[in-house]
């Protein structure tokens, strides 16, 4: 798995959660239940992780959707 995103923004994560499976392109939220240790405030970033394999064609779908700038682009 690759970190594709990290963001506080569940809504931001939750539109390109969307965009990728429309796309074909299987995703895993990680870190969605941190918010329990530090008490929902929103300060520990969650991450979409996408396959390797499909970590290309998932940049391609969030820049042709305006949202290259939140292309993680190194490991």
């Amino acid at each position: 798995m690759r970190e594709l995103m990290r963001t506080n923004d569940r809504v931001l994560l939750s539109f390109v959660e969307v965009l990728l499976r429309d796309a074909g392109i299987a995703s895993v939220m990680a870190d969605a239940n941190i918010s329990v240790l530090e008490g929902s405030i929103g300060v520990f970033p969650q991450r979409l992780l996408v396959d390797g394999e499909d970590y290309e064609d998932a940049c391609r779908v969030l820049r042709e959707a305006d949202l290259g700038q939140w292309v993680k682009t190194s490991d």
